[in-house]
């Protein structure tokens, strides 16, 4: 994915036009612009003097800052601007602005006040040129670095550099399990590359959202692309799911659980009012059945015998009527005899229980059977000719 703040400047950033779209950055989709909005009161004019003064400034990785606009310029989403920083000044690009700033504050807890950094004017080629420039300096350093905390075997990982446009502040994200004593680090940094170093230490979730990357659904990470609030996900989630508790399967880029096993989690939740839980196995005359799955929206919960491969699918209402039998040391017949409507269903649509199963196992026995029957042309074919030289024809052409 390329952005206006790109370091390999796919999309605009070095003078050319962007990978895919020709929009340089400014396009609505979200296939140029990391973290992009679309402005939907862009087309109501204010007057000048009712305008929100502030507007919101994109930088690298989806950074997104707020800055007032003092000499009232007039930008468009995608603009880009010299913006005042706490030491020097910095160049991003406007992704926002109007009443939806606002309203972005409001929601972000941001104090709208004097304290707020100004934008000073709109980039020149000057300025676009030693941006350009400074962000020509970061991957070398990134490298170098990375070198240097090998020397000194530092148990940190650097992720990413983001050099200031004015060359006069770097800050250097990382990432650490633990306390890193980096003060003979910065010593080492601020000699070689002459420039004022900033340590920024970052969670293993914010640093798969900088460095972005594809998820196991096929598309790009939730959270390089839209997801800014990163909530804590614990494997309850999973449970409710019903979901193997396999890391491998559960962990994303950033080797925590998946963010997206919260999307759903409130319509699980609520679907699982409705089943009863299983605190003991349902006691049959046929055995002991045992919960094996549970199929939340069908209301469907199957259950299987101790020595039997097959699970037998048993509607809730059935379950609860066990449940209440066996309260009452009522033991009923076999599960079987309770779950006619689900096998009547099933047989209508042509589909029978572990359908699925029995086709797989048809499938292997029948080139099982073919395997034997080419064997055994084979094994004919070769004993034919053999037998050939023993013939009658054979042997008068033997005696001529």
């Amino acid at each position: 994915m390329g952005c206006g703040s790109c370091s390999s400047g796919g999309c605009g950033t070095n003078g050319g036009a962007v990978s895919g779209c020709g929009s340089n950055g400014t396009c609505g989709t979200g296939g140029c612009n990391k973290m992009n909005v679309y402005d939907w009161l862009s087309h109501m004019d204010i007057p000048a003097s009712q305008r929100f003064d502030v507007v919101e400034v994109k930088f690298k990785g989806g950074r997104k800052e707020y800055f007032r606009n003092i000499n009232q310029l007039t930008f468009i989403t995608g603009d880009y601007v010299v913006c005042e920083m706490a030491s020097g000044q910095h160049v991003g690009t406007v992704s926002l602005q109007g009443e939806l700033v606002r309203l972005q504050m409001k929601r972000k807890n941001v104090a709208i006040n004097d304290d707020l950094h100004v934008i000073y004017r709109l980039a020149t080629e000057k300025d676009l040129d030693k941006h350009t420039q400074a962000m020509a300096r970061e991957m070398p350093t990134l490298y170098r670095t990375r070198e240097i905390i090998r020397e000194l075997k530092l148990n940190m990982k650097l992720s990413d550099v983001e050099f200031q446009s004015d060359n006069s502040k770097t800050t250097f994200y990382y990432s650490s399990e633990e306390r890193v004593d980096f003060r003979e680090l910065i010593k080492l940094l601020a000699s070689e590359f002459k420039v004022r170093i900033e340590m920024r230490q970052i969670s293993l979730r914010q640093e798969a959202s900088r460095l972005g990357g594809l998820g196991s659904c096929g598309r790009e990470l939730c959270c390089s692309t839209w997801l800014t609030d990163f909530k804590n996900i614990s494997t309850a989630a999973a449970r409710y799911q019903n979901l193997s508790l396999n890391p491998a399967k559960l962990s994303g880029q950033c080797g925590r659980l998946k963010c997206c096993l919260n999307y759903e989690l409130e319509t699980y939740i609520d679907a699982l009012k409705d089943i009863p839980s299983i605190d003991a196995p349902l006691k049959t005359k046929k055995g002991v059945a045992t919960l094996q799955k549970t199929d939340i929206f069908k209301k469907i919960m199957w259950f299987g015998f101790d020595k039997e491969t097959n699970w037998y699918p048993v509607a809730i209402e059935k379950v609860l009527e066990i449940i209440e039998l066996n309260k009452k040391n009522i033991i009923p017949e076999s599960l079987e005899i309770l779950t006619p409507e689900v096998t009547r269903i099933q047989e209508k649509g042509g589909l029978k229980l572990n359908s699925d199963l029995e086709n797989l196992d048809k499938k292997y026995s029948d080139e099982q059977k073919k395997k034997k029957r080419r064997k055994s042309r084979s094994n004919r074919q070769r004993n034919g000719n053999r037998q050939q030289p023993n013939t009658p024809a054979a042997t008068q052409s033997k005696k001529s």
